[in-house]
């Protein structure tokens, strides 16, 4: 195989995994009563960190109007609340509410119990996450060890 049928063979399989993907996450939407987008605001709230309604705009890769639009949905259902920023005083801060949190457990519990990549075993799971790291954020520098992640790198995340 060369390089240009293995790049197609590559993106082939991204395709299948990110269609299987989103039929569970559609599933679990339908189930309870949110959009796809709003089961994917949850996730994207979910990595510990708080973040702007231009910051999750960004992640969904939607406009600031769509987003701030399903803030509202989601704060109407008590899943997310609005509180000041802690720096900028024009901003808002967008955080999930317990019931947030608990809605955002279940959509964790689902995607990890119907994750494609449940077939592979530890190891090769650290090997694939490298890989993808690799291809997202470029090769690390010379010298950085495996596994090992830079403290501010990994808060970014």
């Amino acid at each position: 195989m060369d390089d240009r049928q293995l790049t197609e063979e590559l993106y082939d399989c991204l395709f299948a995994i990110r269609t299987q993907v989103h039929a569970e996450l559609k599933e679990l939407a339908r189930e309870t009563g949110l959009t796809d987008t709003q089961t994917d605001a949850l996730w994207r709230l979910s990595r510990g960190r708080e973040m702007t309604a231009r910051r999750l705009a960004d992640l969904l890769q939607c406009d600031a109007s769509t987003a701030t639009s399903m803030i509202d949905r989601l704060e109407k259902r008590g899943l997310v609340r609005r509180v000041p920023h802690p720096i900028d005083r024009r901003a808002k801060v967008i955080q999930l509410t317990p019931e947030g949190c608990a809605l955002r457990d279940r959509v964790i519990q689902h995607t990890t119990e119907h994750s494609p990549f449940a077939l592979l075993d530890h190891g090769s799971k650290l090997r694939l996450h490298t890989l993808l790291r690799e291809v997202i954020d470029g090769p690390r520098p010379t010298g950085e060890a495996d596994g090992v992640k830079d403290t501010e790198e990994e808060e970014q995340r």
